[in-house]
């Protein structure tokens, strides 16, 4: 471009070296935080991923009076009411207690086993990701089941070892044969069990809420039954208020779900913050990029009225520098994405060598906002440069 040639000789590549180098590392910090939230994230909601992250298990306190007499430790409706009232709490959620009798046999390898078991749900609107297949009609003969990973590693690690039976995958549970007989009333029903998934963070065997509900319309000896467990979903599950509101009413939480909501909060603070320090660099690498530009503009001030003279608009005579600020901006973003991705290849291989079954989280969160980070520098600066050279003449 001939006019590219003429305005060039003032250009310093200091500065434009200086810019690129500090819009790189501004660029790359926040693709790396953005990445690596991405890829942290599933360890601390893996297994129980279909479930919302931040929520809280609120049981109240079983007392020996209450064993004595026989009283339910249960939550009426204005203590449930109560508990939404307040300000950690964006939602309150009863778990629905089965009641009616359980039983469920399975054949291993020519073996048959039955056992008596319980059931509970939660409201639909707590299961974040439903597993394929969530949900029960009345006509239909197969229930969709959700079991604590632990009671799989019980079985595996200790009741499997000890009387010489074979281990069971996850994958091998949800090929199962597991029969269900549902009992009460006078009447029962057989149903096929299928196992959709295992949780890490409710220790109960989850049902279909519509099943429940219906199940204990039918069969229950109670179609309404006061919860003995709420699920909480909060802001930050480290607000001091919620142990003090628990300790002040008598209920209890199950502290490892407590401690899981803690860190994703934490992963996300730290998250924020790293992304405003990349969001600052970022913001400091464009206001050096303008000086070096608006320096330039002022050094060929001559040359450039000279151009307006002979017939060239405005906006011919500032597209050298928006190309210039453009072209450096896709520069950074393309060595940002370069040094994101071998950094994150190092974190990955150290915690896959940790977390064997970890799976890596999607690039496109990060890419999209490197892209969009891109795209507003570069049309600001575009602008600004405009206006600049408008100003001048």
């Amino acid at each position: 471009m001939m006019i590219w040639k003429l305005l060039r000789q003032h250009v310093s590549p200091g500065q434009l070296a200086g810019f690129t180098l500090a819009n790189l590392f501004g660029t790359a910090v926040v693709l790396l935080g953005l990445q690596f939230y991405a890829d942290v994230s599933p360890l601390l909601t893996g297994g129980g991923s279909f479930m919302k992250k931040d929520y809280l298990v609120v049981s109240r306190r079983v007392s020996t009076l209450g064993t004595l007499t026989g009283t339910a430790a249960t939550f009426g409706p204005h203590e449930v009411d109560d508990l939404a009232a307040q300000p950690f709490a964006r939602s309150v959620g009863a778990f629905v207690p089965a009641r009616f009798k359980v039983t469920a046999g399975v054949s291993v390898q020519g073996l048959d086993f039955a056992t008596e078991l319980f059931f509970e749900a939660v409201p639909d609107r707590f299961v974040d990701h439903r597993p394929e297949g969530w949900g029960f009609r009345p006509e239909d003969d197969t229930l969709p089941i959700v079991l604590p990973r632990s009671y799989l590693n019980l079985y595996n690690f200790g009741f499997a070892r000890s009387r010489r039976m074979p281990q069971l995958s996850e994958g091998v549970m949800g090929l199962l044969d597991l029969r269900v007989l549902v009992r009460g009333r006078g009447g029962s029903r057989r149903l096929q069990g299928r196992i959709v998934g295992f949780s890490d963070r409710l220790n109960t065997i989850l049902v279909p809420e519509d099943f429940l509900r219906w199940a204990n319309r039918t069969y229950g000896d109670e179609a309404d039954p006061r919860p003995s467990r709420l699920i909480v979903e909060v802001d930050n599950p480290a607000d001091d208020r919620i142990a003090r509101y628990c300790k002040a009413k008598g209920y209890d939480t199950e502290d490892g779900r407590l401690d899981a909501g803690k860190t994703t909060w934490l992963l996300k603070t730290l998250t924020g913050i790293v992304l405003t320090v990349g969001l600052l660099i970022s913001l400091l690498s464009f206001y050096l990029l303008l000086l070096s530009v608006f320096l330039l503009l002022q050094k060929n001030l001559a040359k450039l009225e000279t151009l307006l003279l002979i017939g060239y608009s405005p906006a011919q005579v500032a597209r050298p520098y928006q190309l210039l600020a453009a072209g450096l901006g896709a520069v950074s973003l393309v060595a940002a994405a370069a040094v994101a991705a071998a950094v994150r290849a190092v974190w990955l291989d150290t915690l896959q060598g940790v977390f064997p079954a970890l799976a890596a989280g999607s690039v496109l969160p990060a890419a999209g906002a490197g892209v969009a980070l891109y795209a507003l520098v570069s049309a600001l600066a575009a602008f600004l440069i405009r206006r600049r050279v408008d100003r001048l003449f």
